[in-house]
């Protein structure tokens, strides 16, 4: 169940949105073609570079086990 925090503060952002004056955002409006299309661009590519970073840090590296330096002395296939 979620904090009663979270419900009061979900409960009062209809009230916030209609004391907002409508011309209160000097420049507003929908946003043109190319803007939309960079935005979506930007957004693509960050997705990409945030997966790409997940996928470098969870994928093992090939290191070779420290066991293979060392010399066995009473172990026949290993020395």
């Amino acid at each position: 169940m979620a904090p009663s925090g979270v419900i009061l503060l979900l409960l009062l952002l209809p009230v916030a949105a209609t004391l907002m004056t409508p011309g209160s955002c000097s420049g507003c409006g929908p946003l043109s073609l190319p803007v939309l299309a960079g935005l979506m661009a930007a957004d693509a590519l960050v997705s990409l570079f945030i997966i790409a970073v997940v996928f470098a840090c969870a994928c093992p590296r090939h290191r070779p086990t420290l066991e293979d330096d060392k010399v066995y002395i009473n172990m026949l296939s290993r020395g």
